[in-house]
Parts: structure tokens; sequence; C-alpha cells
């Protein structure tokens, strides 16, 4: 007689653990990576304008980080699609830690004059392009096998980094009061390095896009990449919805930029003249763009995109000037601020779903890291003008500029028929119809 057949393993349950642990570790991984991220978004400006007084000097400092993440965005694109992902996000990860760590310890030494400053920032900006898309072409194959719509997850993740930055935000501001702003540098480089040791870890590993053989181009390496660096900026060219996008996000970015890399910490110590308030200010649009990313995870598949792209942008830009040049008192000020934090948390996955819907998985690591190039290349220059406007106009004027062209640029999808598409079904043939299966698949508590 023949021995029974062993019966055969149920299959795996689509909310199982191992279904669901490289999602929750990349969530996990955002929302780390951003507590550390907040406390260098504060730290360094402060550094600077405190130990100098010069609007244009923090400027420059905060513009040489982004000068450094448009140049890697438009060059790594190529190189994303062709190793793989989880490498490029562990090796961006453990370079940017390397680069924070040396400011605390040039400085221990008297030897880290503003050109120094300039150039490790800039480093730090260049290793985010990589590890940012890394994760991206990661999260692909994450959404899959927890079999979650492009929605959730993206909510989820920024959901995750906006608590990061509620986080990361008042913990900076007591360990500058502590420790001072350089020191507090130390938090991110740890946040690296854990970022980097989870996903190498607990992320399977994934290609960028295409499979070994079609790296190999017979030596003829820089031919292969240029081509692959002009297929990547044709489809971004041609698809007017993205390149719509990009274009609001160009000026937008620019704003943001001067924002966060001037005007904030402007506001800070001229107006509430404390580095916690400061915090408090960072965690305030932080707990409500957490809001809006639940809220867009909850019901984001089902609202009408256009509308809720240039709400959110309002709230993004307009209400949030307007609340900083009025000066009122801290309480009012931080629950606009959370008001206006909730169109930061729709912003974010909305865009994150769009592109995920309209690129193709072979080129995503090209697209979007060009996407992001183009969607940051004023950045530097907003920053530098609000260094400018900042010494000569003040801070209340500077904010009410940067509120009114805010405003105008996000209206703009209201008057152009290209954004109508926002509103219109895409089919993009396999990954379309994995998006619709996904839909109906049952979705675990963890990723609302």
């Amino acid at each position: 007689m023949n021995p029974p057949t062993p019966a055969e393993p149920p299959a795996e349950s689509a909310q199982s653990p191992r279904r669901l642990l490289p999602l929750l570790t990349l969530v996990a991984v955002s929302g780390v990576s951003s507590l550390g991220i907040a406390m260098t978004l504060i730290a360094v400006p402060w550094f600077v304008l405190h130990s100098t007084g010069s609007g244009a000097r923090t400027g420059l400092v905060a513009a040489a980080e982004m000068l450094g993440l448009l140049c890697s965005a438009v060059l790594a694109g190529p190189v994303v699609d062709r190793l793989p992902a989880r490498a490029v996000s562990t090796g961006a990860d453990v370079l940017t830690a390397a680069a924070l760590a040396l400011v605390p310890l040039l400085h221990a030494r008297d030897a880290l004059p503003l050109p120094a400053l300039v150039c490790l920032v800039f480093v730090v900006g260049a290793a985010r392009g990589p590890a940012d898309t890394g994760k991206q072409l990661l999260l692909t194959g994450a959404m899959e096998s927890a079999r979650v719509t492009a929605e959730r997850a993206t909510s989820a993740v920024e959901g995750a980094r906006r608590i990061g930055m509620m986080t990361g935000a008042p913990l900076a501001g007591l360990l500058i009061a502590a420790v001072g702003p350089v020191r507090t540098l130390c938090a991110d480089v740890a946040a690296m390095l854990v970022c980097a040791l989870l996903v190498a870890l607990l992320v399977p590993a994934a290609r960028g896009g295409r499979p070994a053989a079609a790296t190999d181009d017979g030596g003829r390496g820089a031919s292969s990449y240029l081509r692959d660096l002009r297929t990547g900026w044709t489809r971004l060219r041609d698809d007017r919805l993205l390149r719509a996008m990009t274009t609001v996000l160009l000026v937008t970015n620019a704003l943001d930029g001067a924002l966060n890399g001037v005007l904030y910490p402007a506001y800070g110590t001229r107006v509430l003249h404390s580095s916690s308030l400061f915090g408090a200010m960072v965690t305030a649009i932080g707990a409500g763009a957490l809001l809006g990313a639940a809220l867009f995870g909850w019901i984001g598949h089902r609202a009408p995109r256009r509308a809720l792209f240039v709400a959110a942008f309002v709230l993004v830009g307009a209400v949030r000037c307007a609340a900083l040049a009025a000066e009122p008192a801290p309480g009012v000020l931080l629950a606009l601020l959370a008001l206006s934090g909730i169109g930061s948390g729709v912003v974010g996955p909305l865009m994150m779903s769009v592109a995920y819907e309209r690129v193709p998985r072979d080129v995503r690591g090209r697209v979007f890291g060009l996407l992001v190039a183009c969607a940051l290349a004023a950045t530097p220059l907003g920053m530098l003008g609000a260094g400018v406007l900042l010494d000569h106009w003040g801070l209340t004027w500077s904010l009410v500029a940067t509120g009114a062209v805010y405003l105008g640029v996000t209206l703009a999808p209201l008057v152009l028929r290209v954004w109508r598409q926002l509103d219109i079904p895409v089919s993009a043939g396999p990954e379309r119809e994995r998006a619709k299966v996904a839909v109906a698949a049952p979705v675990p508590a963890s990723s609302h």
C-alpha cells in the first residue's frame, strides 16, 4: 500500500503576516526616515540662521540639498532601473548617514566652514533621490504581495511619513535646546542606519524593472544609459497629464522650498523666539497631514481627483501662508497649520497613485526620477529667492507674496482641460487588471 499523500498546505491568506511584512516594513521605514529628516530640516537651517543671522546663507545651505536631490533624480533613474532596488535603497541610506555624521565630527574640531557644510548637505540630497526611488520600486512588489490598492498603500506610507515628521519636529526642538542643532543630527544618522537595516533584512530583493539580460549592452554602457534616459524623458513628455502635474509641482515645490528652508526657520527665530514652538508648528502640520492621508486611504479611490487636487493645494499653500503672515496667537496658529496639513496628507498619495497608474513598471525608475527632478528643478531658486526676500522685504511680505503665487498656480486645474484626465480611469493592460483584482481583494486593517 502506498503511503498517504501529505495534504497540501493551504494557500497563503492575503492577510497573512508573511504577505504583509514587506509593506509593513516599508511603512515603518517611511516613518523612521521622516523622523530623522524632520530633525535635519529643523536643525540645519536653525544652526545657520542662528550662527550667521543671514537669510541668504540659510537659503544657500537649504538650496544645496535640493540641488543634490535634483542632480541625482535626473541622472540616477536608468541606474535604479538596472540595479536591485533593495541595494539602491540601503546603499543610499548608508551614504546619507555617513554624510550627516561628518557634520558634528567636523564641527567638534572647528573644521566646518560654510562651504564644507554646503558640500555635505549636497551629498545628503544626492543620496535621497536613489533612496526614495528605490523604496518606491520596492513598494510595487509589496502592494502586490499584500493585495492592496495603490491608494491605500501610498496613503499608509504617507501617514507613516507624517507621523515621523510630527514626532521628529518636537523632538528636534527639545534636542536643539538640550545639546544644540549640530549634535541633533546624530539622531538622523541613527534613523538612516535603522532604515537601511530594516529594508536589507525584511524586504525581498527586487530589480528596478528590467531583467538582468536587458542590462547587457555589449559594452556600450554610455550609449545604453543615454538611451534609457531618453526613454524615460519621452514617456514623461508624452503623457499630457503627468506633464501638467510636473509643471504645477515645479512652481509649488519652489514655494515649499522657500517656506521649509527659510521662512519657517525665520518665523521660529523672529516671531516665536523658541525652537520648541517651532517644532510644535511642524508637529501641527504633521498631525493634519496624518489625518489627510488617512482620509485619502479611506475614500481616495472614490473621490473626484481633480477637486481633491485643487482643494488640497489651496490648503497647503494659501491657507498656510495667510495663517503665518497674520501672526496669530500660538494656539490659533497651530490649529490653522493643522487644517493646512490635511492638504499635505492628500497631495502625496494622490500624486503617487496617479503615477503608479500611468507609468509602466519597466520604466518607473527613470520616469519617477525625472518627474521628481522636473518638479524640484526650481526649488533651489525658491530657497535662494526666499533668503533675498527675507533680507529685503521682511518676513510678513515674503509670506504674503508666497501665498499669492501659490494660490494662482493651484487654481490652474479648474481652467485647463488636460486636468479633466485626473477623473478618467486609465487602462494599462495586465497591471491595471491586477489593480482591479487588488480592489476586490480583502484589505488588511493595517493598510488603512
